[in-house]
Parts: C-alpha cells; structure tokens; sequence
C-alpha cells in the first residue's frame, strides 16, 4: 500500500465512514423532521443540504471524538486499534479534519434562512462539546440524543421558518432512543469503562440496565405516538411504529444475557427501528 493510500485509509478511519452506522442513526431523526416539516415534500435544496451536512457533521463529530478519547481509546478493547490510539494519525490532524468538515457543513447551512443558520450555531457546539461529556457525568447518552436529534429543529427551521411545539416530541423522542441504543452501546464496553474510569449509562444502571432501556423503549414510542397525534396520522404512521416496536423487543432479546457482541450488535439494530419510523412517515403522506 502506497503512503497516500495508506493516509487516506486512515482518515477513512477517523471519520468512521467505513463504518456508517453513526450517520444512520443521525440521518434518520433528521428526515423525520424533514419529512413531516415537508408535508411529505421536503424542498429538494434542502433535502440536500441537510443529507450531505448530516454525513460531514457526523465524521466530524467521529475525528473530535476520537481526539477526546485518544488516551482512553488503548485501553478498550474494542477501540484500541483506532488511528489516533495507534500514532497513525496526530491529535493535531484530527482537529484539523473537525474543523475542516464543521465549515463545510456550515457553508451549506448558509443556504438556509436565518434561523437554521442560528441553529447551525448550536448544532456544532454539540458535536465539538459531546465527547468531552462521559467524564462528568454518567448519562452522556442523553447529551448525544440532543447532538444527533439537533437536525429535528432545524429541519424545521429551515423547511417552515419556525419549530412549532409538536416538533419537540419527536427531538425529546430522539433523546430517549439515544439513550436506549447508547446503553446498549456502553454495555459492550462496560468491562473496560469500569477499569479506566470512564462513565456511562450502563455503570449508572448497574443490574437495572434491561428494565431501564425497556422503560426508556416504552416512553420513546409513546412520546412518538403523541407526536403522531398532534401532526394529525393515521395507519401507516401506526404500522411504522408497531414495526419499530418490533426491532425493540429483538434488542430486549439480544441483551438478555449482557454479552458484549450481542449488545453491540443490539445497537446496530437501532438503524433498522429508525427506518421503520421514517417509512411509516413517507407512507403516511403517501398513502394516508
């Protein structure tokens, strides 16, 4: 393999891009919003504008993470071999990259009105500020929900020029399935948290860590059937919840034992219940 080949390979790495299932489980909450802020009929200027940020936001939010953790990363076993933790790639180069891809989400977002451009604002201190989180406080997970649900808003903002108070349900939704499959997540690495100290909502949780993700599944689905109400849905908004629903009882099952690769693949499951929810929402404006 050739030096550049090499140093791409890398950066491919650090952004995650090979590994997309963080842009899913952003992408997702985000054309929620822009769907439902669309009637159905997102702008097409928007609809790219808020695809292509997503994925530049996302690998950003992967290089800064990465930086954050670069000292922690060593010793879990399942991070150990990223970029930053093997010396293939420098602290300083990461925030370079962080910077890079922020700017460039954001001049996209300078194609909007005023208000997502305001938004925007408050997008990017999420992304740079959530990786610092897991050091003071056992629910980082909550903090990442309002990072990756912050495209709910300003899909809204920028689609109607306003967030109307429905809208919130799915953003607070969003926190509680943050929190669900982040915990999930965490399970996989709660070994290795507890020995380097690191915090996470399943060491907050402890043996309660299934009857707690459970609870949180139950509120989710409820906060998403009142946005469903208040937005005016009906079947086919229905069934793309009773199929979410679905995906979350399989993660009950896969969790059961708290095995780590089951737990993680638990949280790669999560891309399959966020798009159920959004194709109940295009069937729902399709054919409702």
């Amino acid at each position: 393999m050739s030096a550049i080949a090499f140093r791409l390979r890398e950066y491919l790495r650090l952004t995650r891009l090979n590994r997309p299932i963080g842009i899913y489980l952003v992408m997702w909450p985000t054309l929620w919003g822009l769907w439902v802020a669309g009637a159905g009929k997102p702008t097409p200027l928007v609809f790219v504008v808020f695809f292509v940020g997503t994925i530049l936001m996302r690998s950003a939010g992967c290089a800064i993470n990465d930086f954050a953790d670069r000292h922690i990363d060593l010793h879990v076993t399942r991070t150990k071999r990223r970029p930053l933790a093997l010396g293939t790639i420098r602290p300083w180069e990461a925030v370079t990259v962080f910077a890079v891809l922020s700017l460039a989400a954001f001049a996209l977002v300078l194609l909007m009105n005023r208000l997502t451009i305001v938004l925007a604002f408050v997008g990017v201190l999420l992304a740079f500020s959530y990786p610092f989180t897991k050091r003071y406080t056992y629910l980082p997970q909550a903090y990442l929900g309002v990072a990756f649900g912050w495209g709910i808003p300003m899909a809204f903002a920028a689609e109607q020029g306003a967030v109307p108070q429905a809208a919130w349900l799915f953003f607070i939704a969003n926190i509680f399935w943050s929190l669900v499959y982040d915990t999930m997540y965490a399970m996989a690495d709660r070994e290795d948290d507890l020995k380097i100290g690191v915090k996470s909502s399943a060491i907050l949780f402890g043996r309660y860590d299934r009857l707690i993700v459970g609870l949180m599944q139950v509120v989710m689905f409820a906060l998403l059937a009142l946005a469903g109400l208040s937005f005016q849905f009906g079947f086919w908004y229905y069934l793309g919840l009773v199929a979410a629903a679905g995906f979350a009882v399989y993660e009950q099952y896969l969790i059961r034992e708290r095995e780590a690769g089951r737990c993680f693949h638990a949280f790669l499951n999560n891309h399959y219940l966020g798009a159920s929810i959004f194709i109940g929402i295009v069937l729902q404006y399709l054919l409702g």
